[in-house]
């Protein structure tokens, strides 16, 4: 007997080598809500629980040609998008989206946890004009947000107007992460016709959060591929973050990643 292969997921984005974030964290995810995850790998980087060493894109053709082999063959219900390190891969990664009939997630991937740069100062721009337009969802956090809008977010008050900057820029839905303010960890949704849906978490005292943004966008495209709806799939997606990072654990000396794996253990 076959079985019936389950929901398909691809994500477009870089690797780390410590496991914690990047294509390592998505697919986790991803196996974790029950769907297939596929990657197209963009860029590999040098990285550990203290930083990022270094980093080396793929050449556009290695991307196209990986994006081609899956969505050709195989199908995808639902994309997700991190680190995409260049201008020149901002372009080729909008352009294969442009043609792609599946929700799409950006995660707009500027800086990692530590401070270390993912993606190139001049390829902002690019991403603002031809990345955010073909997005089902943009999922910024609040660097990412004055990075693409200029709005800086002081607190929960800002987040709506934030959320209408971003979403002038194109996307179908935002949703403005507010997990550097203090006090709990709030997310807005916002959606085209002034649809609000906050989302709100304890906030854990566990310094071991890498991941957690390249974890919520594979949530939420898997939840989306498993055909809930936007707000059912960022509260599916949020719930398990939350968890994954409650179980955050402790890896080499800087900080660990959140836990995958958290619901099975």
């Amino acid at each position: 007997m076959v079985s019936t292969a389950p929901p398909r997921v691809l994500t477009v984005a870089g690797s780390d080598s410590g496991g914690g974030a990047g294509i390592q964290a998505d697919l986790k995810a991803m196996l974790a809500l029950g769907v297939h995850g596929m990657s197209v790998i963009t860029a590999v980087t040098a990285q550990n629980s203290l930083g990022v060493q270094g980093y080396w894109e793929l050449p556009a053709e290695a991307v196209r040609a990986q994006f081609r082999s899956v969505a050709d063959d195989i199908g995808v219900q639902a994309v997700k998008t991190g680190m995409l390190a260049s201008v020149e891969l901002v372009e080729t990664v909008s352009e294969l989206l442009a043609g792609v009939d599946a929700p799409v997630v950006v995660d707009p991937v500027g800086v990692s946890k530590h401070g270390d740069a993912l993606l190139a100062a001049e390829a902002v721009a690019t991403l603002r004009e031809r990345l955010l337009p073909v997005a089902t969802l943009a999922t910024p956090n609040l660097h990412e947000v004055a990075q693409l809008t200029g709005i800086t977010v002081e607190g929960p008050q800002d987040m709506p107007g934030a959320a209408r900057a971003l979403l002038d820029l194109g996307p179908r839905w935002v949703l403005v992460k507010g997990g550097h303010l203090e006090g709990e960890a709030a997310d807005l949704l916002y959606g085209g016709l002034g649809e609000e849906h906050w989302f709100r978490a304890p906030r854990y005292d566990n310094r071991h959060t890498h991941g957690t943004g390249c974890t919520l966008a594979s949530a939420i495209a898997a939840e989306l591929a498993k055909g809930q709806d936007m707000p059912g799939a960022v509260a599916a997606a949020k719930e398990y973050v939350t968890g994954a990072i409650a179980a955050g654990f402790a890896l080499g000396a800087g900080i660990g990643p959140v836990d995958h794996g958290w619901r099975l253990r």
